[in-house]
């Protein structure tokens, strides 16, 4: 204790005590066992690609194989229709994104920029379609595909799928998050709405456009149901239904199986992994106005 000039004792100071501080974020914590839940399939599924049928049929099942056993992608590769199957699936999967981002980036801009007689009304009926189930308009789309003459054919997949009311109303909220000063000044400059849209617009949307893309692809991509109504001949099937193939009625070769599902979401992991930080961007300004 030191004393001040007037004789009186100054208070003792006390050394600040620091709480630790930690590496990382706190919800590393809850999100590091999250994280870890949600991979067990994933590393189940490549330990079990790699493993023999006796292996992955035993009881209790081995949570690692006693040796590299490539049987499995072997067989899936040496199916003639496989390599078929994965472009028929790349096909459908590439033409729905460009699809969706065309006519989705035409259809959000109209709701968002352009007041026209009904356009609430529209936009609400394309908001409500959303929340009806595929098992309720599976029929009368398969009868109209078939009035086309497109069963059993690619553009079966595509046509219903050619845009989407989720990536219209996903554009559209990006779009009024987007300032109008710099349209009003393109257009004062002479542009049209075209040319406003696809020089100024656009490519202040690339969050949202990826987001699309990444979402779309995903739904087309992992789509069974929409093929197994569509197409029946083989050299049609997409890469998720020529996979139900490797899958008997009495004996069921899971190796291949495993092995092929491996190879399918491959792809889906790496645009995911691609456009994640765009797509966290996206959701987040998505929903600022609207």
């Amino acid at each position: 204790m030191t004393a001040r000039l007037d004789g009186v004792p100054a208070p003792r100071v006390l050394p600040v005590l620091r709480r630790p501080r930690l590496p990382f974020s706190p919800w590393h914590l809850l999100l590091v066992p999250l994280a870890l839940v949600f991979a067990a399939p994933l590393v189940w599924l490549l330990l079990s690609s790699v493993m023999s049928n006796a292996e992955i049929n035993r009881f209790p099942p081995a949570l690692w194989p006693s040796h590299l056993d490539f049987s499995g992608y072997r067989y899936v590769l040496d199916n003639a229709l496989f390599v078929r199957w994965f472009t028929n699936s790349l096909i459908v999967s590439a033409v729905t994104v460009v699809s969706n981002l065309l006519f989705g980036t035409l259809g959000g801009y109209a709701f968002a920029r352009m007041r026209f007689t009904g356009s609430r009304v529209l936009l609400g009926l394309m908001i409500a379609t959303m929340a009806i189930p595929f098992q309720l308009t599976m029929i009368p789309t398969f009868l109209v595909m078939k009035e086309l003459g497109l069963i059993d054919t690619l553009g079966a997949l595509i046509v219903p799928s050619l845009v989407t009311p989720f990536a219209v109303f996903l554009l559209r909220q990006f779009f009024l998050s987007l300032p109008r000063e710099l349209e009003e000044a393109a257009w004062i400059d002479g542009c049209s709405r075209l040319r406003v849209l696809f020089t100024i617009v656009l490519p202040l949307s690339r969050p949202a456009l990826s987001t699309v893309a990444v979402l779309t692809f995903l739904s087309t991509w992992n789509d069974l149901t929409w093929p197994l109504i569509a197409v029946n001949h083989d050299t049609v099937y997409t890469l998720q239904l020529g996979l139900t193939t490797f899958q008997g009625q009495h004996h069921t070769n899971w190796a291949a199986v495993m092995a092929g599902n491996v190879i399918t979401v491959l792809p889906v992991l790496l645009a995911f992994l691609g456009a994640q930080k765009t797509f966290i961007q996206s959701i987040t300004s998505s929903g600022l106005k609207g």
